[in-house]
């Protein structure tokens, strides 16, 4: 502060003359129309050129946000496209998996109806015998998986979902590679619960969890949910595990029917084995 005061001291004749001359043309824009429009027209031209030379600074800076944003709009254009075609009988596509032989059909549909607040949960869609669903089937949405088919009319098919006590379904913690049951208590539409996981294996908060594809009907490797809770009752050796469900059961609007082209032969050589 002192240094500065000593330089002002120093140059005082400088910055008296300075506040004078301003002084001097405010004096001279208030007294005179014609100085206040040409200095006002000055003053606009400067702070507009300034004004121009920042946005495009910033906007060069901001640019990237700016093409975030209309790849955003881009991608919900196309999935409105896409919505526009779910009702179509020929949107039905193949996933060949040559490491294990296996090739699962997928076909959209849309949900007709959905429960989520009752012990046993069912939901209809809109695709039946007539588009090639049937019975035992896997329906899974784009974040994991929602039911099973457990029957089918001409246009419609009728859906276990997962929210059910009769619903079953194969799965592993995916760090782990350990198997266990994904089953529904029937308290919170949200969580679901993983059983048959021993205890002398390290489970943690935040694991995984996919189907296992052992079922026949789920293809390997579909989201299931992630590990919230975990507690042993006393004596046990099998933890009982909490989740949250990835997809969203209770804000389905279409889904994925999936087939396995192989799943009857692969239920009848098991049957062979059994009864041998």
């Amino acid at each position: 502060m002192r240094h500065i005061l000593a330089f002002i001291w120093k140059h005082n004749f400088f910055f008296l003359f300075l506040v004078l001359e301003i002084l001097s043309v405010v004096l001279l824009v208030n007294k005179s129309y014609y100085q206040r429009a040409v200095i006002t027209n000055l003053t606009d031209r400067f702070t507009g050129s300034i004004n121009s030379t920042y946005s495009s600074i910033t906007g060069y800076f901001y640019l990237k946000q700016e093409n975030d944003k209309l790849a955003a709009e881009n991608a919900v254009l196309w999935q409105s496209l896409k919505h526009g075609l779910v009702t179509t009988d020929t949107l039905t596509t193949q996933l060949v998996d040559t490491l294990n032989r296996q090739t699962y059909r997928y076909t959209v549909a849309k949900v007709v109806s959905n429960s989520t607040g009752k012990r046993n949960n069912y939901i209809m869609l809109n695709k039946g015998k007539r588009h090639g669903i049937e019975h035992d089937m896997a329906v899974i949405s784009p974040n994991g998986i929602v039911g099973t088919v457990v029957s089918v009319s001409d246009n419609f098919s009728w859906v276990m979902s997962v929210l059910n006590k009769h619903s079953k379904v194969s799965a592993r913690i995916d760090r782990l590679g350990q198997m266990g049951t994904v089953l529904w208590q029937g308290q919170n539409p949200d969580k679901g619960s993983l059983t048959d996981i021993p205890v002398h294996v390290k489970v943690i908060k935040g694991d995984t969890i996919y189907t296992s594809g052992f079922s026949h009907i789920f293809p390997e490797g579909v989201m299931v949910g992630t590990v919230e809770t975990i507690k042993v009752k006393e004596g046990d050796h099998f933890y009982d595990i909490g989740f949250k469900w990835s997809a969203d059961l209770n804000g389905l609007s279409h889904v994925y029917i999936v087939k396995n082209l192989f799943r009857e032969e692969q239920v009848e050589l098991s049957k062979q084995v059994i009864d041998e």
